[in-house]
């Protein structure tokens, strides 16, 4: 870009377009009454062009000017639009004597609308011969310098609109997040998945052990939390008859911020009756296979911190929680141990350890700190302790584990998935452990529900965004959410 735009110079600059916007209107222009009525995104343009028959077609095109070069009496202009950049030829005698002055004084960041022929330069690139054009939207500030990006990291999420126009890796991850969950769609529902929503404010803030968000309803004078999890509502579904539900909603849960959480996060819960964990271990499978297929055109990622590829074609590995932490702490009965051996063999693996956490805690931050950072090649790590999740079935022959999985892959968990728990009383048990002394978190409404019966079923569910940053290659949860939290802070105005 021609234009800078330190903190003095973009002042002057947006003294310099007002002025310009303020003459259009003395002129009896407005550009923000003005209208256009595109036929094609810049990629269609482009595609649309036919070898050897140059000025055939005419198209109408709109975009953000974001460069041009001025050979005096003609310009190359480019232009961006939701697909991409299409290059424009305005010539003076073409557009006419009396509209070219004016155009040659449109800033850079303008919205035009053009109307004109397709052409191959004799570069090779796919031009559209200016023919008429019309300024839809004046842009009063600059664009960030030279059309290189946002020097500041923290002001590409705070003003996350000028990223997508200066980035286009940013752009293009962003959009490619949205067909993945587009295709998470199609794939559910061409399995006869039902989508659904579920409420969002919730009595009793359950299926996950997070803080909640609280809030106040007036009208009911009742106090809500924002809901930590999408899992008791579908399956309260499944106690109606809804046999295949699943759900992709905004979780909200008041903790810590890192390059892997966020405190607003999209998931997808998915719930099939006559499955299990086991089914649930095909359908993430499948679902995962086909995304890279179908939306990333590839059949592996290049892991982001390690630069290891990983493969999702072919087999994926299997092994239980218990054979990991043998590996990982050398001790064959590491379950067995006495409370004082663990915490000295978690210590000695450099993990440090709260003195009153309960000995599967001590050996759950064993797996989260020194072992599901290696695990890049996907996954399955089954039968966890039963005190980690008590919505799950608990094993036959060992009931101190579970009928689950967690996938992880990339050095991070992607999917739990259980065998759901259905029987009432052992549920009620489970929750009345959980919560301890603060049965008035237990959902009692859920619990009837499943008095009700409800069928044998398996469960998933997947964080969209953390999909996302194994899928995209991005450095953290910031870069695959649009508009991040952060704290409150300047505009850049």
């Amino acid at each position: 870009m021609s234009e800078e735009t330190s903190p003095d110079i973009s002042h002057d600059q947006h003294a310099v377009r007002r002025q310009k916007l303020a003459e259009l209107r003395a002129a009896g222009s407005d550009p923000f009454r003005a209208e256009v009525k595109p036929t094609h995104f810049s990629a269609e343009a482009i595609a649309a062009h036919v070898e050897g028959e140059d000025n055939a077609i005419t198209v109408t095109v709109a975009g953000r000017i974001v460069t041009r070069r001025d050979m005096g009496k003609s310009q190359f202009v480019k232009i961006l639009d939701q697909q991409g950049i299409i290059q424009l030829y305005v010539k003076k005698d073409v557009i006419g004597e009396a509209v070219y002055p004016v155009f040659k004084k449109l800033d850079l960041g303008d919205f035009i609308g053009v109307t004109g022929t397709l052409f191959k330069t004799r570069t090779g690139e796919i031009t559209v011969r200016a023919h008429s054009y019309v300024l839809v939207a004046k842009a009063l500030r600059p664009l960030p310098e030279k059309f290189h990006g946002l020097a500041d990291a923290e002001q590409v999420y705070r003003q996350r609109y000028l990223d997508l126009v200066v980035n286009a890796e940013s752009r293009e991850r962003l959009i490619t997040r949205s067909k993945i969950v587009s295709q998470i769609r199609r794939f559910l529902e061409d399995r006869n998945f039902l989508e659904v929503e579920t409420p969002v404010l919730q009595n009793v803030a359950g299926g996950a052990a997070a803080r909640p968000f609280e809030t106040h309803h007036n009208a009911l004078s009742v106090d809500f939390v924002l809901r930590i999890s999408l899992e008791l509502y579908l399956k309260r579904l499944l106690v109606g008859g809804i046999d295949r539900v699943f759900e992709i909603g905004r979780n909200f849960r008041n903790e810590g911020i890192s390059r892997r959480h966020n405190p607003e996060f999209t998931m997808l819960e998915v719930y099939q009756a006559y499955s299990d964990y086991r089914g649930m271990m095909t359908l993430v499978k499948d679902l995962i296979q086909c995304i890279c297929y179908d939306v990333l055109h590839q059949r592996s990622v290049t892991h982001q911190a390690t630069g290891e590829e990983i493969h999702f074609f072919g087999e994926w590995r299997e092994v239980t929680y218990k054979q990991l932490l043998i590996d990982a702490t050398g001790e064959a009965g590491w379950f067995e141990l006495p409370r004082h051996a663990k915490i000295a063999k978690a210590e000695s693996l450099g993990c440090k350890i709260n003195p009153a956490w309960e000995d599967f805690e001590i050996t759950n931050e064993i797996f989260g700190k020194k072992i599901e950072p290696t695990l890049i090649q996907p996954t399955f790590v089954t039968h966890l302790p039963k005190e980690l999740c008590p919505l799950a079935k608990l094993n036959q022959v060992d009931p101190s584990v579970l009928d689950v999985f967690e996938l992880t892959i990339g050095g991070m968990e992607i999917a739990p998935a259980y065998s759901e728990q259905n029987d009432p009383d052992v549920q009620r048990a489970m929750f009345e452990a959980q919560a301890g002394e603060e049965q008035q978190n237990i959902d009692h409404d859920f619990l009837l529900a499943l008095e009700h019966g409800m069928p044998p079923a398996g469960g998933m569910g997947i964080g969209i965004d953390r999909l996302c940053i194994l899928l995209t290659g991005a450095e953290s949860i910031r870069d695959v959410i649009l508009f991040p939290q952060l704290r409150p802070g300047g505009s850049g105005a």
